[in-house]
């Protein structure tokens, strides 16, 4: 035997269904009013910092030569051999500022160059296992950029 229906009450019959389109055809339509702009975010304070002391770069800084490494992230030889070449550059020249991936860097790139003028490595393209990565002498390029540099 089918279930009884159910009787209706007085308050389900009293509201009819609005639907969306007849609701805003009906009530007149006014653009939001923001009582104040919408406030800024704020700075990360390792971004601040790193901000500060751009704009506080001194004269000398200037004059400073910079070296930029963009090395691939796919596989940690591209960080290791950029660490060793910024590492070794630091040590042995005075006066150096070396950035490593100041940009997003290329997929497969491996590329030392003084920023905004000679390129001093590049192997662009590489597919595994790297073989010209893992072929390139870190010692003997670190001590010929130091000659170039010089």
């Amino acid at each position: 035997m089918p279930p009884k229906r159910k009787q209706p009450t007085p308050s389900d019959t009293a509201a009819p269904v609005v639907r969306r389109s007849a609701r805003l055809s009906s009530a007149a339509v006014t653009p939001p009013a923001y009582p104040e702009p919408p406030k800024k975010k704020k700075i990360k304070a390792a971004a601040a910092a790193k901000q500060e002391a751009e704009a506080a770069a001194s004269p000398k800084a200037e004059s400073m030569k910079t070296i930029v490494i963009e090395h691939c992230k796919q596989c940690t030889q591209f960080k290791i051999r950029a660490m060793k070449v910024k590492e070794g550059l630091e040590k042995e020249v005075a006066g150096v500022n070396v950035v490593v991936n100041r940009e997003k860097p290329r997929r497969g790139c491996f590329e030392i160059r003084e920023e905004g003028g000679e390129v001093f490595v590049s192997l662009l393209d590489m597919k595994r296992p790297f073989p010209p990565l893992k072929a390139l002498d870190i010692d003997n390029l670190i001590s010929n950029i130091v000659a170039k540099i010089r």
